[in-house]
C-alpha cells in the first residue's frame, strides 16, 4: 500500500468504488472489496468517508461535477447560441467512454433512491443538469434559434427525459437503439 495525499487516495478510491459499484451494484458491492481493489485498508477508507453510502454519494456528487465541468470545456469559445445546443445535445454523458461507468453507477441509484442522502444527491444532480440546459435553451430562445412556443425549463426537462432514455436503452445494449433501421 503506497501512501498518497489526502486528496489523491480520496480520488483513489472514487474511481475504484465507481468500478466496483458499476460491476456489482451498490448493496451488492463491500467496503472489503472495495479496500481490495484500492490496495488499501477498510480504515483507510473510513477515513475519507463515513459510510458505503457517503461514498456513493461522493460518486453521484462527483460525476455531476463532472458532467457540467466537461460541457463548460466542450462550449467554451462557442458564442453561436444554437451551435452551443448542439454540442450540448450530442455530448449525452451516460453513453460517451468517460462517462458511461459513473452514469451506470448513477442509474444503480435508482433503486437507492428513498434513502434521503442519496436522493437529494440525485435531486441536486438533476437540477443542475436542467439549470445548465435552461440557460443555454434561454439564450438561444433570445436569439431565435430555438422556439419560445414553449419555456426553457420545459425543454430542459425534455432534453433531460431524451438523454436519459437513451442513456438508460444504451446501457442496457438494446439492438437497434439509436438508428432508424
Amino acid at each position: 500500500m503506497s501512501r498518497l495525499p489526502a486528496a489523491k487516495r480520496k480520488e483513489q478510491l472514487l474511481d475504484c468504488a465507481m468500478q466496483l459499484f458499476a460491476k456489482a451494484g451498490y448493496a451488492r458491492a463491500t467496503t472489503a472489496e472495495l479496500a481490495k481493489a484500492a490496495g488499501v485498508t477498510e480504515p483507510i477508507i473510513y477515513r475519507h468517508f463515513a459510510s458505503k453510502k457517503d461514498l456513493f454519494v461522493a460518486l453521484i456528487e462527483r460525476t455531476a461535477s463532472q458532467t457540467l465541468s466537461s460541457w463548460e470545456k466542450e462550449l467554451d469559445g462557442c458564442t453561436d447560441p444554437a451551435e452551443r445546443l448542439r454540442r450540448l445535445v450530442g455530448d449525452n454523458p451516460m453513453v460517451s467512454e468517460e462517462g458511461k461507468v459513473a452514469y451506470r453507477v448513477f442509474l444503480q441509484a435508482i433503486t437507492e433512491a428513498e434513502d434521503p442522502a442519496i436522493n437529494e444527491a440525485l435531486q441536486n444532480h438533476i437540477r443542475g443538469v436542467h439549470a445548465f440546459l435552461a440557460r443555454e435553451l434561454e439564450l438561444a430562445q433570445g436569439d431565435h434559434k430555438v422556439t419560445a412556443r414553449f419555456s426553457a425549463e420545459v425543454i430542459a426537462w425534455l432534453l433531460i427525459d431524451l438523454g436519459m432514455g437513451y442513456g438508460v436503452l444504451s446501457a442496457m445494449h438494446i439492438a437497434g437503439h439509436g438508428s432508424d433501421k
